[in-house]
């Protein structure tokens, strides 16, 4: 399989690797100082597309798979506002368009976990719910996009909770979230029920970024094979 890598920071490079291992071939690399190799032409020589860059550049870049024709892997975050005009334009282009705010195989059985105690707790009104992400300083937005996901599931069931809020402190009917930024840490994402007289706390902690490159590397191949909105829990039959 051919594999355009669209960003090639820590996590590009990352997946390079893996999809080397597993037999592929990067044909087009775009990183800051070769934005203009970016094309339509080029990018119809590929297979698919994993992109991982910032949210002021993504959504043009996703547009322009579409104009090619080839699926597009996204790993970016911070987009969301306008999730439903990059769907409608893929939808238009009859494309493919694999997203997930953490492309872990393990985050992807935590959020599985973290809906079910969700369901669990919801009529539990002794406890309060709180959330805690902990990201390498480089990263840009806040809360992370896991977070966002971890925390739209427990309000889609929570009957006191309706939004969540980022590092403040939170009305009765917001769900808080902090985010803290130190050192290299890949990623750490906390889901705490307090009530007075103990806590419930489910944490999954990332060891490297091995684990989302394969994941992504995972959902590439999936994307060549599939059409249409892809998510995780496509790939993992969840």
């Amino acid at each position: 399989m051919k594999i355009a890598l669209i960003g090639y920071g820590r996590m590009g490079k990352e997946i390079e690797k893996i999809a080397l291992d597993r037999g592929h071939e990067i044909s087009l690399k775009i990183d800051v100082d070769n934005q203009s190799d970016l094309t339509a032409d080029n990018l119809k020589k590929c297979d698919v597309a994993i992109e991982f860059t910032i949210p002021a550049s993504a959504i043009d870049n996703y547009k322009l798979c579409f104009e090619a024709g080839i699926p597009v892997v996204s790993g970016t975050t911070g987009w969301l506002d306008r999730k439903e005009e990059v769907y409608e334009n893929c939808e238009s282009k009859n494309g493919t368009f694999f997203y997930a705010s953490n492309f872990s195989v393990g985050v992807n059985l935590f959020f599985e976990l973290n809906r079910k105690l969700a369901a669990l707790m919801s009529d539990r009104s002794e406890y309060d719910v709180e959330m805690t992400e902990v990201h390498h300083t480089q990263k840009l937005d806040a809360p992370s996009g896991t977070a966002i996901s971890l925390a739209e599931d427990i309000l889609n069931v929570s009957p006191t909770k309706n939004k969540w809020v980022n590092d403040k402190v939170p009305a009765s009917n917001e769900l808080n979230i902090t985010s803290e930024r130190e050192g290299q840490v890949p990623g750490i994402h906390t889901v705490k029920y307090e009530s007075e007289v103990d806590y419930i706390e489910i944490t999954h902690s990332a060891k490297s970024r091995k684990g989302f490159a394969f994941g992504a590397v995972l959902a590439a191949e999936f994307s060549a094979e599939n059409k249409g909105i892809l998510t995780m829990k496509d790939l993992l039959n969840l």
